[in-house]
């Protein structure tokens, strides 16, 4: 297929690879062109505008940082509406607005093309792999007749009509922000009584405390860095997006709502630009206790 891969920021330009590698023809667009170096030299094309991109297209991708931006992609000045057309597909992995994603979808299938939300959760080691995990909203035949070339990038879950997708991608998020507060607070727990970290990990990695934040986000905390591929700026952008959900819905969410704050002390404390994981150092600071701990740990984002 054709395919223009509109955003190559650190999740967008490692998965837009994974096309690249199972043989289909790319164009590709971002505001730095110096991100699509690796894309260029694999045969991919430059495109000036999202609109240039469109032109040529089977399929049209987009990742970008959240709906003001993606609502710029396709409304702004050439953009994707002001080329696309019959017999082409969008294909959104933004973290949006879920009624923003139903309202740009009635604007893409107003000029006779389909519209899939299909925003992705599993980090940046996911997106490096081919193993992103994906909520699709839209057209379930239009899906289907995309979906192996739709896992190239990983697993398709087909979620309903337009904005379920979008939904869905807000509620994973909700409870990775939930468990990685958690998991602060219980290790530190845990270690501050008298536990080994060690031990306290491995027996929290099993059971009814098992999580995939606990299997994969840990070693961050262990190695200090607290995973800067994802900053408390994204995090918090996140989070409002779902508190705005919680509400649409009427949902008194409580526990997220408390999350939201605690992420939002984080962002005070330590910047927005450190990595999402500062909500567990809170934790640590505040009971005095380090979760550091030697070990032979890769950063994900580089395995």
């Amino acid at each position: 297929m054709r395919i223009a891969f509109i955003g190559l920021g650190t999740m967008g330009g490692a998965a837009s690879l994974n096309l690249i590698r199972g043989g289909h023809e790319l164009t590709v667009c971002d505001l730095d062109r110096e991100r699509a170096q690796e894309h260029i030299a694999l045969g991919a094309t430059w495109a000036d505008s999202p609109a240039e991109a469109v032109k040529s297209a089977d399929v049209i991708y987009t990742m970008v940082f959240g709906p003001k931006q993606i609502e710029a992609v396709l409304r702004g000045d050439k953009g994707i509406l002001s080329a696309i057309g019959p017999g082409q597909v969008w294909i959104d992995m933004t973290t949006n607005e879920p009624e923003l994603a139903k309202a740009l979808a009635r604007d893409i299938e107003a000029r006779g093309a389909r519209a899939i939300d299909a925003p992705v959760t599993g980090a940046v080691d996911g997106a490096r792999n081919g193993n992103m995990t994906q909520f699709a909203g839209g057209d379930e035949a239009v899906v289907e007749r995309l979906r192996p070339m739709m896992e190239l990038l990983g697993p398709v879950h087909y979620m309903g009509p337009n904005g379920t997708g979008c939904i869905t991608k807000l509620a994973s998020n909700q409870l990775w922000a939930i468990h990685a507060t958690a998991m602060g607070e219980a290790l530190v727990m845990a270690v501050k009584s008298g536990v080994n970290l060690p031990q306290a990990w491995e027996a929290l990695k099993i059971g009814a405390a098992e999580s995939w934040c606990m299997h994969h986000d840990a070693p961050s905390v262990f190695q200090g860095h607290y995973d800067p591929s994802f900053t408390l700026d994204l995090c918090m952008k996140d989070l409002g997006l779902i508190v705005g959900a919680c509400d649409a819905a009427g949902t008194e969410a409580s526990v997220t709502r408390l999350v939201h704050e605690r992420f939002r002390k984080a962002q005070r404390t330590y910047g927005g630009d450190k990595g999402e994981l500062h909500v567990v150092k809170l934790e640590e600071d505040a009971a005095g206790v380090s979760l550091r701990m030697d070990g032979d740990w890769v950063p994900h984002w580089e395995k």
